[in-house]
């Protein structure tokens, strides 16, 4: 909990027992009631943001609001960074294993009764009591989620699909049993062909297990799948947390002590070795290193720093040993800080509302009615009591929403099978709505348009050298280095050389470079200023190519031998050569591409000049990119992102649209809305192409459900439509939203 202004405070609280969008709409209309409350409710985190007033209502008023509305409500428990979150895959799969075990079980169960009640030769002479035995466990325990959600939805005077899911579903079975146990149906060798006619009838012979079993299997199987997906939605929390280090060597009485993170306080002393991270945010005390931060700044190149220097937890050590002074812990790291900015932009943006639940919440009261009054009216008439309820049944059986169940479920696995198949990956139907309104898309530099890794570009070398005999001694003496920079030197010198000799008396000088004997010769590999020192300066040519590479935002290196300098090489990120052509296709999609990094300016200046982007906005910290996003939001953008970075979690949260590179990291994934697994900048334009496409799929399918429900509906309650016929039309919408769906698998990348 956090106090905002004197009198007011947040808190945020942990939902249960929400099964659609207008459940969150419900609690949070509720939660807006109360005095001096302020309640936004995301139904994808299952989390409600909550600004009231502390002096008028307690956190146990709003608890005990969400509570009578008849929903569950706790304050969340908070992740400790570094330390785990105590939550395993485990937990989380237990969550959707009775989900798992009723959808098992209606599948089981449901194929034969279907394949019964639709093919004759499968009748046997007692089929109809098989059927009944196998379709009983269906609509009572695999149904029972629907049944509890329509008597809660009930009892609070609302309507959503469960109602209709359990009204339909229940009328069809209780109809079959009446007409098993008091109609005809049960009668040994009974026989249950289709009748493609309108007429008359009193349904006494007609049984509709297979709609019950049918409906209640298709729809588990959406839920199932919407489960799965809204369970990862706070993930990016736990995938950022679990950067930080879990152990750290402490110094205490002059010994080097090993204990978890958590323990640390704010003073104590802790050794950071080369290739270790560093536990928690705080000052050099001894030693100089390279520290890699590039996860948290987006920053390329490794910083050098040294004593009275600050270093933030969870970067790198990639250079010597460290020892640093704790200054912050806890919640009070800028690891902790940036996973609240993650939380905080998830729990800000508001669930997209299903359009079946639109629909469902008109839909199902004037559906109930309409039953009613069928009934009323047939009884009225004279025409009797098993009539009359036959054309009530039809008219529930006609509107049972497996279609509209089935409509953005079957859109969406063909849409991500198919996607996943071109490296992208669509988390949830909640983000397709957003890809069709974007209209911005601010990508990030490290690892997004550049390759991530440093690399040598270019080698320029005075009048009369060797290119090859310049990078082979370079190359030799970088490769001893552990520095990033000498490793992409290194890499380059064997890529294009060949094998490298081992150096003789290597020698690591802190912030300049190395030096060492290579094949008998002196060599000095670094910053100009350590020719410096041995009285070497670089030639005019020389200087020029170093002026050059430092304007376009590179590392340039010197290098001398035998007490004169020889040559100057060019160290970058270098830009995927994928990504221009990527950016022709994002401006073709109608976006504005953006380059938003914390790179410095010369840096993202030359990069956006390569890949054609003209609006570059550089040198900014992760809390400034969410400023930048939100401010173009405020402009009244709809905005995408594209990252890599733990630096880019809470802005591709915080994000219209936010679409992370696979090959990052697991926080920018987890908080991303879809993932392009390739790492080819290119997979964002298919991927925002393909999200369009399936949801228009998706709009087009729950258009033809209801629409084939509305024009049956008149025919049902006139009597003109039994049950029967019901069930084969509300089969044939099932077919042709699953057909439309599988003309997602067509789709196509540009080429």
């Amino acid at each position: 909990m956090t106090t905002t202004v004197p009198g007011t405070a947040e808190v945020e609280l942990a939902i249960g027992g929400m099964t659609c969008a207008s459940c969150a709409a419900r609690i949070e209309k509720k939660l807006n009631r109360m005095d001096g409350v302020e309640a936004t409710v995301n139904y994808a985190t299952e989390k409600a943001k909550v600004s009231y007033q502390g002096g008028a209502v307690s956190v146990a008023d709003l608890i005990a609001t969400v509570e009578a509305t008849g929903y569950t409500a706790a304050e969340p428990t908070p992740i400790r960074t570094g330390s785990g979150s105590g939550e395993t895959a485990a937990d989380e799969t237990d969550e959707l294993r009775p989900l798992r075990h009723r959808l098992i079980t209606s599948v089981a169960l449901s194929v034969p009764v279907i394949a019964m009640a639709m093919i004759p030769a499968l009748q046997i002479e007692y089929w109809q009591w098989l059927s009944l035995t196998l379709a009983a466990p269906v609509v009572t325990y695999a149904a029972w989620p629907f049944h509890r959600a329509a008597f809660t939805n009930a009892r609070h005077g609302a309507a959503t699909m469960d109602t209709l899911i359990s009204v339909g579903t229940s009328a069809a079975f209780l109809w079959s049993l009446w007409a098993l146990f008091f109609g005809t149906a049960g009668t040994p060798g009974m026989k249950h062909a289709f009748e493609l006619t309108i007429s008359r009838s009193d349904g006494a012979g007609n049984i509709y297990l297979e709609a019950a079993a049918g409906v209640t299997a298709f729809i588990l199987a959406g839920r199932y799948f919407e489960a799965r997906s809204k369970r990862k939605a706070g993930a990016a929390l736990k995938a950022l947390l679990e950067l930080g280090a879990k152990e750290v060597t402490v110094l205490r009485g002059g010994r080097e002590q090993l204990i978890p993170t958590g323990d640390l306080q704010v003073g104590d002393r802790f050794v950071v070795r080369p290739g270790e991270k560093i536990a928690t945010d705080g000052t050099v005390v001894e030693g100089a290193s390279a520290v890699d931060a590039s996860m948290l700044t987006g920053e390329s190149v490794p910083v050098e720093v040294g004593v009275g220097d600050s270093v933030t937890g969870a970067t790198l050590n990639a250079g010597g040993r460290l020892v640093v002074e704790a200054t912050r812990i806890g919640s009070d790291t800028q690891l902790a800080r940036m996973a609240k900015l993650v939380e905080d932009a998830q729990n800000g943006k508001a669930a997209a509302q299903r359009l079946a639940d639109k629909i469902s919440a008109v839909f199902v009261p004037i559906v109930i009615a309409l039953a009613l009054a069928t009934l009323g009216f047939w009884l009225g008439s004279g025409a009797g009591l098993t009539a009359a309820f036959t054309a009530a049944v039809a008219v529930l059986i006609i509107a049972c929403p497996c279609a509209l169940g089935l409509a953005t479920p079957t859109a969406l696995m063909v849409g991500t099978g198919r996607g996943a198949q071109l490296g992208i990956l669509i988390k949830s139907p909640e983000v397709l709505e957003t890809t069709r309104k974007v209209d911005t898309i601010v990508l990030d530099k490290t690892g997004t348009v550049t390759t991530g890794k440093m690399t040598l570009l270019a080698v320029h070398t005075a009048d009369g050298q060797d290119e090859a005999e310049v990078l082979r001694l370079a190359g030799a003496l970088e490769h001893a280095s552990e520095h990033p920079i000498a490793q992409a030197v290194a890499a380059g010198a064997a890529e294009r050389v060949g094998a490298l000799p081992v150096p003789e008396d290597f020698a690591n000088i802190a912030g300049l470079g190395v030096q060492g004997i290579v094949d008998g010769h002196a060599v000095l590999v670094g910053r100009e200023r350590l020719l410096a020192e041995w009285a070497m300066e670089l030639p005019v040519g020389l200087e020029r190519a170093k002026a050059e590479a430092e304007a376009a935002g590179r590392t340039a290196i010197a290098v001398a031998w035998d007490g004169e300098a020889r040559a100057v090489l060019e160290v970058a990120d270098a830009v995927k050569d994928t990504s221009a052509e990527a950016i022709r296709r994002l401006r073709a999609l109608g976006l504005t591409p953006i380059l938003l990094t914390g790179d410095n300016k010369a840096v993202a200046d030359s990069v956006a000049r390569e890949v054609g982007i003209d609006q570059v906005i550089a040198e900014v910290m992760p809390e400034d990119k969410v400023n930048v996003v939100k401010r173009l939001q405020a402009e009244g953008r709809s905005v995408a992102m594209v990252g890599d970075g733990v630096n880019d979690a809470a802005v591709l949260a915080q994000a219209d649209l936010g679409l992370a590179m696979g090959t990052g990291t697991d926080a920018a994934i987890e908080a991303g809305d879809l993932t392009l697994v390739r790492g080819d900048l290119r997979a964002a334009a298919d991927a925002i192409r393909l999200s369009r496409k399936t949801l228009g799929t998706i709009k087009s399918n729950l258009f033809w459900a209801f629409a084939y429900n509305v024009a049956a509906l008149p025919l049902a309650a006139s009597g003109l439509l039994n049950p029967m016929i019901a069930g084969a039309a509300m089969a044939f919408s099932s077919v042709f939203v699953v057909g439309n769906s599988l003309r997602l698998r067509g789709f196509r990348a540009a080429s």
